[in-house]
């Protein structure tokens, strides 16, 4: 059964502009059809399938066309469902498959195994049945006999080394002496299947292939488009995991790095880029490499001088012109070199910076949102040198002033979405040349004050432990933290204290900032519930009853109290609290950013 799909329809969710043939098929329905010429493309993903998805597809239709292990009890209307296809027709009129690449694959595989045991066979169940295989694996001639050199399946998956194997499989029907490939393995897992098959069952060997051909359904969603086929595949794959917007992305550099005779090189470049990426990137959502194209996308839309806070979505930014940015040299050169800048973040390299920058930069990890990766990163592209590096004053007076404008918008505009437009017209100054200055949103010193006394600084605000990393770097004396150090937020006066004493006048007292500090769990776990004469001996260290050696905390502020006080209490907080808010103001003073 065909149905057209038309305009403003939704299909299992997925609403499209766009025409869909949608058309349930039987295995030999849909393989031999004329048109049926896959291609599995540049960038999907390797073949993943293993021996236990292969175990578990065999013993369903196997259930399914053999029922109660008996050939008689089969019902010929019966269907098996395997799934969708999602595919969508190339400038060369093959069907690219954005979604079923897996099924596909491996149902080809389960095919040309079973073709190749029919071998000498002269019953005219197994001949027929032979011939029919033959079709939905080879391309046919007008007369209807199959070409043995033309599959009608093709790969061309970029980061696949076994993509060649699979198709000499499919054409052979036989696996070479060193052949180990996940194709190999599974093309062998269904031979043995099929010889115990055979050896069981061998007078009606011939209804198994046929009732899987004939019976298993499959549902081939053909959109007119790449872009309609994915975000469908997104929507229908909830087994596994989408096609990322790199996976796209990379698509287009192997077409232009192909065409420049470069395939291999981008290919190992790619995957070390990817690497790379993953061992410095952890984003909530997208991959490692999405993180990496969206920080790059920021430093061409401020190029491009776009200053609207509504951003496209990654792939429709990349998308225009035919990907046209994606089909430079200097664009991935770009990637690249911006990878490797946040791996020395990442790593704090003393080489490439100061003690200073890596002071400032550890801060800003710890930023009540991402913004500041964006900022950074078009900072960087835009002034660093032939050699990648950036020049030091410069680099450290911006990110002071980052730091001072991203976390007073915080508490004065929370959202993430409110500090968009100040920003992205920042980044617009940046790559003009224009120094960084917010000139157009300068804090009233008053009304940060007010704001900022006014403020609940729970430990579930993003901006408390930004606020409490800033005045740890304060210091001077403050040395830098490795930045796998979990550091959670400390109550100097503890809340368990409170709960047995009530010695607080205001309880509000207990959630000040002038209450709380940074302090490695570790410590922390320990430290939580105890009086303040008893959290000395943990900021300080101590040797424990089996003469283990305990760290002390490398908060400097935290060993020196714990050296110069005898106790904490509200006076104390209190003191602490406008401490900590004098020094703040100073510094949006300093850094130019009140009115």
């Amino acid at each position: 059964m065909t149905n057209s799909i038309g305009e403003n329809i939704t299909l299992l969710g997925v609403e499209t502009v766009s025409k869909l043939n949608v058309d349930q098929k039987t295995i030999k329905d849909l393989f031999q059809d004329k048109r049926a010429d896959f291609l599995i493309p540049d960038y999907q993903r390797p073949y993943a399938w293993g021996e236990a998805e292969c175990q578990t597809l065999w013993d369903d239709i196997f259930t399914f066309a053999i029922p109660d292990e008996g050939r008689t009890k089969f019902d010929r209307n019966s269907e098996y469902f395997l799934g969708p296809i999602v595919t969508y027709k190339n400038e060369n009129s093959q069907l690219e498959v954005i979604d079923g690449q897996q099924r596909l694959t491996t149902l080809m595989l389960l095919l040309r195994a079973f073709y190749a045991k029919f071998g000498h066979m002269k019953d005219e169940a197994s001949v027929e049945t032979s011939k029919d295989i033959a079709k939905c694996i080879w391309r046919t001639d007008e007369f209807g006999k199959p070409d043995m050199s033309a599959l009608k399946i093709d790969s061309e998956v970029a980061t696949d080394k076994d993509k060649d194997e699979f198709l000499e499989i499919l054409k052979d029907g036989v696996i070479k002496a060193g052949q180990k490939s996940r194709y190999a393995t599974n093309y062998r897992f269904f031979q043995n299947c099929i010889d115990d098959f055979l050896a069981k069952y061998p007078t009606y060997f011939a209804y198994l292939p046929t009732r899987i051909m004939n019976n298993c359904i499959l549902l081939p969603i053909e959109a007119e488009s790449q872009d309609t086929a994915l975000r469908i595949f997104s929507t229908l794959n909830d087994r596994g995991m989408p096609l990322s917007d790199s996976d796209i992305f990379k698509a287009q550099f192997y077409k232009y790095f192909s065409k420049r005779g470069e395939k291999d090189i981008f290919i190992k470049r790619w995957k070390e880029l990817e690497e790379l990426t993953e061992s410095i990137f952890h984003p909530l959502n997208g991959t490692p490499m999405d993180e990496l194209f969206t920080r790059y996308m920021y430093y061409i839309r401020a190029k491009l001088g776009i200053k609207s806070s509504t951003t496209e979505a990654l792939r429709k930014f990349y998308e225009k012109d035919g990907y046209a940015l994606l089909k430079k040299e200097d664009t991935f050169k770009d990637l690249i070199t911006l990878a490797q800048f946040w791996e020395d973040v990442v790593n704090q390299d003393k080489d490439r910076f100061s003690s200073r920058i890596l002071r400032r930069l550890f801060v800003l990890n710890y930023a009540p949102n991402g913004m500041w990766t964006y900022a950074v990163s078009v900072f960087f592209m835009q002034n660093k040198d032939a050699e990648g590096l950036l020049e030091e004053e410069q680099f450290y007076q911006f990110l002071r002033k980052i730091t001072g404008f991203i976390w007073t918008y915080a508490v004065t505009n929370p959202g993430v979405n409110a500090l968009r437009t100040p920003v992205y017209a920042e980044m617009v100054n940046i790559v003009n040349g224009a120094p960084v200055t917010f000139a157009e949103y300068k804090f009233e010193p008053e009304k940060v004050q007010s704001m900022f006394g006014n403020f609940t600084f729970s430990n579930i605000r993003p901006i408390t432990k930004s606020m409490l990393a800033w005045w740890a770097f304060e210091d001077e004396e403050q040395e830098l933290f490795p930045l796998e150090t979990v550091l959670e937020i400390e109550h100097i006066y503890a809340r368990n204290r409170y709960d047995k004493d009530k010695s607080l006048t205001d309880v509000k007292n207990l959630e000040a900032l002038g209450n709380k500090a940074l302090l490695e769990k570790r410590i922390n776990i320990r430290a939580a519930d105890y009086r303040f004469e008893d959290k000395v001996k943990y900021y300080q260290g101590f040797t424990n009853s089996r003469n283990q050696q305990k760290e002390g905390t490398k908060n400097h502020e935290l060993r020196c109290l714990s050296e110069t006080a005898t106790d904490f209490t509200e006076k104390d907080i209190q003191k602490r609290t406008e401490q900590i808010m004098d020094a703040f103001l100073k510094y949006l003073g300093e850094n130019e950013l009140l009115k």
